[in-house]
């Protein structure tokens, strides 16, 4: 009887697996593998499947195969080494990493120098002939063990390091003489015992599976949920446990530990870009807790390490055809890559990469749309500071994630969660951020960290998300209790304004008026591949000129949104539209309508100029009319007298308005059913501007959206009024010009009655914003309060009102648009929710054989993209972004 395979070893130049099995062997194993079978320098070990995590973390024990698998290639590894795990003479000692198939950068545990204790350490310590060293290791190892498999607060720790360092007079861990580190090591074993009781475990067996339970229990740490559900990775993934034999980078001045990319991660740059530290283990890069030095600089140290380093850099770049983010320490001169793994990059730089390997021949047009994650180019469309402006500069940094942003001081995750919840805008400062503090940066408009390099937690974060992020500013003096920082003499305490400029490093004091950038080069060429290869067009939600021209910049292919309620609430119209409202007859209403004919019909020739050629579907008014009307004392007051009215009128006419349910009350075409006049006007308004653009020699496309319509009796007759005043102003103006008319399905019942309506209809347009509140019964403006629980708890993967919900809304957008086809085979099918500019929800309008989506004109780009996407994947072009190493 064969029993399921869990262990796959690497070493001595072969592998049990590949970079193609990342499935079971996570990002790290199948990277290992894929080095050793390359034959480039690692040191050996064994990954503990992927596969396995689930079902431990289910049933809180291992398969009963497992004990004696792990131990024969133990075996194996100590066969290869020439070490003993246990030896007190020749000690084997592990280091033990996670490692899902998505790359979750400082999201679960690490644990080095597993195996040391009084026994093995004094084995290291004549092996090494430096007991600074040995015992260097050994307090390290305590720490992280502590941390990682009992669970217990860092800090306490750093506080008995920083108390030695105080009597020593020393600012650097390295610079503790041997027997206050060997001291430490007491301290830190005491503190474990009485903090939980817990006997620190000298059997390094005991010590090895303490240390994989643990890292399989880290998939579910907050931090790891947390960024798995904003970068949309399954959790049922899970993580793989990589056990490697340790080098070390801290055995003296001819050792070093870094991080180094194949090209610059934040820009695209072509040149070997990271960070190392002499005499350092892998974490004291990462952690940000020493200022590591840039790459370029180790050739001054370890020419050879550095000419090594870069050569395989290039051989791992041209072999996985795609940036690679190297770890790797050079132990007494002799280097060793720890893990290759495919880069996270900014949106920019993915941009640059993906346009550049494909002139130099590495990959195809295809492959490079694939490789630029749809979201991330909203990073492209990050504001900048005006150059134009003076500003106060606080301090700089290295500028670790590029754009801008601008936000009030928070010193604290959990606060800056809290007060990002309120509305708030933030700017996360710390004196480094761990993967604690993710939350905060989820919630936060950049970060600013005093300690940390450029590939530190913070910038390695933010760069992933597309936050702007300054780190290693080291003039920051961060005092976490008082909530304040102090810089050259002056303060910075929470709540204060202050702008991040992390393209420069600058961090700047006040609020400062930032640009957006322009979009050329790289990016136009890309857009132009997305545009070869989609089928679905890309509209915009557009209500002004404004808009419409920033839509046409961003490639828009006409407006599938334009809400015409939002022309009315400027200060020179809000007055005719509130008179219209309270007007007690139609005569009355007839007037304020007057009034308001020619501004909405300037817009329209506005927009319809901006949009020359391409159409524009106007939305009649949709919101209850009481939205337009004041609700403070003093505002109705200052309207009665306005309008030639008591207050005692005024108030009654605003409670007549008055609806306990206003999204499900008076709005919509049920107004223009009650207010034909208010139907008439905009639809004269329409054809009136149409009329005017086309004889200046322009194309109008116009299509006249009636909202909220629920049944096929009330499209009839609203379209009977645009369809006559059509007739009316064609007429009058002695030309016609071409238009639809056609209604918004934002009520389950209008979707399941698409082939009624689509018998009047012309254009079916998904209002996914209101059939999504419709369909889960669910105000957004009131989910928040429990929402953020639902996605927590895993009840809903996603916000539905941020993807867009395939199994339920998405089945009645499906259902509705095969009605409507059924009984007109051309109708138009779109639609204009925000869930428009989303990627996971283009792709899905793309295999629902939609005609276009909609959405915000700065989200236009994304959707170009997330359409080419959509198409190459039904071709079999297969995303490689979470498939490379």
């Amino acid at each position: 009887m064969t029993h399921e395979r869990y262990v796959y070893f690497f070493g001595d130049g072969r592998a049990d697996g590949s970079a193609a099995m990342r499935d079971v062997l996570g990002g790290k194993g199948a990277g290992l593998a894929e080095m050793t079978n390359l034959g480039a320098p690692v040191p050996p070990g064994f990954t503990v499947a992927a596969t396995l995590c689930t079902t431990y973390l289910e049933s809180e024990r291992f398969p009963s195969t497992l004990d004696e698998e792990v131990r024969r290639h133990l075996k194996r590894l100590e066969q290869v080494t020439g070490k003993r795990f246990g030896d007190p003479a020749n000690p084997l000692l592990v280091s033990v990493r996670s490692g899902a198939a998505v790359s979750m950068p400082g999201m679960m545990e690490t644990i080095l120098n597993l195996g040391l204790n009084d026994e093995t350490v004094r084995g290291l310590e004549a092996l090494s002939g430096n007991p600074g060293f040995a015992y260097d290791a050994y307090r390290r190892f305590v720490a992280m063990y502590a941390s990682v498999v009992f669970g217990l607060d860092k800090e306490p720790f750093e506080a008995l390091i920083a108390e030695r360092k105080r009597g020593r007079q020393v600012t650097r861990d390295i610079d503790l003489p041997a027997d206050d580190l060997k001291a430490l090591v007491k301290d830190f074993k005491r503190h474990v015992h009485e903090s939980g009781g817990q006997v620190f475990p000298n059997d390094p067996l005991d010590q090895l599976w303490g240390a994989i339970r643990a890292v399989y229990e880290s998939w579910n740490t907050r931090r790891a949920a947390d960024y798995r559900r904003v970068h949309g990775v399954p959790d049922s993934l899970g993580t793989a446990v990589n056990v490697v034999a340790m080098v070390f980078g801290n055995m003296g001045d001819d050792s070093a530990t870094g991080v180094a990319f194949t090209r610059d991660p934040a820009t695209g740059e072509r040149r070997l870009y990271g960070e190392f530290l002499i005499n350092a283990q892998g974490e004291d890069v990462v952690a940000g807790i020493r200022n590591p030095e840039p790459i370029e600089r180790l050739a001054e140290y370890m020419p050879a390490g550095a000419a090594e380093l870069a050569a395989l850099a290039g051989n791992m770049e041209a072999h996985f055809k795609d940036v690679q983010d190297l770890e790797f320490t050079i132990e007494r001169g002799k280097l060793y890559l720890l893990q290759t793994r495919r880069a996270q990059r900014t949106g920019p730089a993915a941009i640059r990469i993906a346009v550049d390997m494909v002139s130099e021949g590495l990959i195809e047009p295809e492959e490079a749309l694939q490789r630029v994650p749809a979201s991330g180019l909203e990073q492209v469309l990050h504001p900048t500071v005006d150059p134009n402006v003076e500003v106060d500069v606080l301090t700089t940094g290295l500028p670790a994630s590029p754009g801008a942003a601008v936000g009030r001081a928070v010193f604290d995750a959990d606060r800056a969660a809290e007060q990002a919840a309120g509305g708030e805008e933030l700017i996360l400062v710390r004196p480094e951020t761990s993967p604690d503090d993710f939350h905060g940066l989820v919630a936060a408009r950049a970060v600013v960290t005093a300690r940390g390099g450029m590939t530190s937690h913070a910038a390695v974060v933010a760069r992933g998300m597309g936050k702007a992020c300054v780190a290693g500013a080291k003039e920051l003096d961060v005092d976490l209790g008082d909530r304040s920082v102090q810089c050259n003499g002056r303060s910075v305490r929470e709540g204060d304004w202050l702008t991040v400029d992390g393209s420069t490093g600058r961090v700047l004091l006040g609020k400062v008026p930032l640009v957006m950038p322009e979009l050329s080069g790289d990016f136009s060429k890309l857009m132009t591949w997305a545009d070869e290869e989609r089928r679905l067009r890309v509209r915009a939600n557009a209500d002004t000129p404004a808009d419409a021209r920033r839509a046409r910049e961003f490639g828009a292919e006409g407006i599938g949104l334009c809400r015409t309620e939002h022309m009315f609430f400027e200060s020179d119209r809000i007055s005719a539209m509130r008179e219209m409202i309270v007007a007690p007859d139609e005569a009355g209403r007839r007037r304020a309508l007057a009034t308001l004919l020619p501004m909405q019909r300037q817009d329209f020739i506005e927009i319809f100029e901006a949009m020359d050629g391409l159409p524009v579907t106007v939305r009649l008014l949709d919101p209850p009319l009481h939205e337009f009307l004041p609700t403070e004392s003093a505002e109705i007051e200052g309207l009665a007298k306005a309008l030639d009215l008591s207050v005692a009128d005024m108030s009654k006419v605003i409670a007549r308005l008055e609806e306990a349910n206003p999204m499900l009350g008076h709005r919509g075409c049920r107004l223009g059913i009650t207010y034909p006049e208010i139907t008439e006007m905009q639809a004269r308004a329409i054809f009136e501007a149409a009329c005017r653009v086309v004889a200046q020699g322009h194309q109008v496309f116009s299509e006249v959206m009636i909202p909220l319509v629920a049944h096929v009796e009330e499209f009839r007759r609203q379209a009977e009024i645009v369809r006559r005043v059509a007739v009316e102003v064609f007429a009058a103006e002695g030309r016609a010009t071409p238009y639809l008319v056609g209604t918004m399905i934002e009520l389950p019942r209008a979707a399941l009655t698409a082939d009624e309506i689509a018998q009047q209809a012309e254009f079916l347009s998904f209002g996914t914003n209101d059939l999504t509140q419709m369909t889960f019964g669910l105000s957004r403006d009131d989910a928040g309060r429990f929402l953020p629980l639902y996605l927590e708890q895993g009840i809903l993967a996603d916000d539905p009102f941020q993807v867009l919900d395939a199994d339920g809304v998405g089945r009645l957008v499906e259902l509705g648009t095969q009605l409507g086809r059924k009984v007109r085979p051309d109708i138009k099918v779109g639609i204009c929710g925000e869930h428009g500019g989303d990627p996971d929800s283009v792709r899905f309008c793309h295999r629902a054989q939609l005609d276009y989506v909609s959405c915000s004109p700065f989200r236009v780009p994304i959707a170009r993209l997330a359409a080419a996407q959509a198409a190459l994947e039904e071709r079999g072009v297969q995303n490689r972004t979470r498939a490379t190493v």
